[in-house]
């Protein structure tokens, strides 16, 4: 039986070679991806920024948002599917990968929302004889052409998070997915194109190599690349980008998360495990750094221990899997050798620890692993929680700020002194109060600070950045009031 192709999503140019797309649990085959080459690619370029420059093509506000509307009614349609799919070839489990569709289905009708309540702004004048007898407003106009990066752990939801602003704001947009979860992105675009969207508007392209990914995401008729992966290629894009180009940055963090002596271990436990082995750990904000209060600290790590052991691990595909595979095998390698060193170097392994297959992992608790371990330094991605013990709250806000990157951290504390200490203290650009780092809402501000991103996610947020502010002045004697 001959696997599904997935074409090259470009109008007018034609796919070049495939390579074959595997899942992650069982590495078996499940379709052929085609790639663009250079040509491909410039012609995907060409296309867009002709469309920008002639403003009598760009698209009503209207049909921007009837085109929108349509799409998420057709993605709730075939909400099936798409979640099945997105499991199958990205590894969450099919219980999370249906909350992930729902949140895209959302994600679309929050742009649709963010241009029915900011269409511009009225600029004060005549406060002053040097702006007597004007009016000033602003309105917003596209960007330019965008280009979107995405990853590989939400494959559904990112793509609507990148492209739905873009669509929203005018911009034709070129999205290249990740390699290892194309298929949910074209699914993605074509029911953009089936909304009735042209397909010159919106491109989708999986490049023969890094290096034509690094001339699309860099070349000078991008105005905005959105981008979602590891700080190292993040910022090594933004320093290559055209002078005048804006950018969003989405890298990752090594979320901290501090357990007062008063918190609620009913609340606290559940939440911080779901924060921890979503994904199997492959979330850019997900629970990794546990700072628990001493006198609790025995209990804790007992009743989070058990907790975890109840985790159910397989085919994320089945309905009962609560922890999937790993995107790669060589992830699986790499998350055991970090886990390895931590115990060799006197990390206390209370679960864990050991692969169950090449491309599972157990889901795993270290207790107070070094401080310079890797697991205590840098992003696991893998299904690991790391607990450390803390005689006093300022020293473990203090490792929680040690390290140089800074998204969302965590307080479980009955006490709004002492929440309200830990919000105004620790790193990060969101706190949760008694719930886990990766708790988001599609139309909340999203954003790493230093090493973990530029720039602020969230639909609403990465429309603004995708449009400009146009004034008019208009001056007239009859403004003299």
């Amino acid at each position: 039986m001959s696997l599904p192709r997935y074409e090259t999503m470009v109008a007018g140019a034609k796919s070049g070679t495939a390579y074959t797309l595997e899942t992650p649990f069982d590495r078996s085959a499940i379709a052929e991806v085609a790639t663009a080459n250079a040509a491909v690619i410039e012609h995907a370029l060409t296309t867009a920024q002709a469309l920008y420059r002639n403003r009598d093509q760009w698209l009503p506000l209207h049909e921007r948002i009837a085109i929108l509307e349509r799409a998420a009614s057709l993605m709730q349609a075939r909400a099936e599917l798409l979640a099945l799919e997105a499991a199958r070839e990205g590894g969450k489990p099919l219980i999370d990968s249906k909350v992930e569709v729902a949140r895209a289905i959302d994600s679309l009708r929050c742009a649709v929302d963010a241009l029915r309540t900011d269409q511009g702004e009225v600029i004060p004048m005549r406060l002053n004889q040097a702006s007597g007898e004007r009016l000033a407003f602003t309105q917003v106009e596209p960007i330019g052409v965008v280009v979107a990066v995405s990853a590989f752990n939400h494959p559904v939801n990112l793509i609507t998070h990148q492209v739905g602003p873009a669509i929203a704001a005018g911009c034709p947009v070129i999205v290249k997915p990740a390699r290892s979860t194309p298929t949910s992105c074209f699914r993605v675009v074509e029911i953009l194109r089936e909304a009735g969207l042209t397909e010159e508007w919106c491109s989708a392209l999986m490049p023969e190599s890094n290096e034509l990914t690094t001339k699309l995401a860099t070349d000078p008729r991008v105005a905005f690349l959105s981008f979602i992966g590891s700080a190292k290629v993040g910022w090594s894009l933004r320093s290559q980008l055209a002078p005048g180009a804006r950018c969003a940055l989405e890298h990752g963090g090594v979320a901290p998360v501090i357990v007062a002596e008063d918190a609620d271990f009913e609340k606290a436990i559940p939440a911080l495990v779901k924060g921890g082995y979503y994904h199997a750990g492959q979330v850019c904000v997900s629970v990794q750094r546990v700072y628990v209060a001493k006198p609790i600290l025995k209990k804790f790590v007992e009743r989070f221990t058990a907790a975890v052991e109840k985790l159910k691990v397989g085919d994320a595909t089945l309905p009962d899997t609560e922890v999937g595979a790993l995107i790669t095998p060589a992830e699986v390698d790499r998350v055991g050798k970090w886990i390895d060193e931590a115990v060799q170097a006197g990390a206390k392994l209370t679960t864990g620890g050991k692969a169950i297959s090449n491309t599972t992992y157990t889901p795993t608790v270290l207790v107070d692993p070094p401080q310079d371990a890797k697991v205590s330094t840098a992003e696991v991605f893998g299904p690991l929680v790391c607990i450390y013990g803390f005689d006093h709250i300022e020293d473990a806000i203090a490792r929680a700020n040690s390290l140089d990157v800074s998204f969302q951290a965590a307080v479980f504390t009955r006490s709004i002194e002492t929440a309200l200490r830990c919000y105004q203290r620790l790193d990060g650009t969101a706190v949760m109060v008694n719930d886990h780092t990766a708790f988001r809402v599609d139309w909340m501000p999203f954003a790493g600070a230093r090493h973990s991103g530029y720039g602020v996610g969230g639909v609403p947020y990465t429309l603004h950045e995708m449009q400009i502010r146009k004034m008019l002045v208009m001056k007239s004697p009859e403004l003299k009031g």
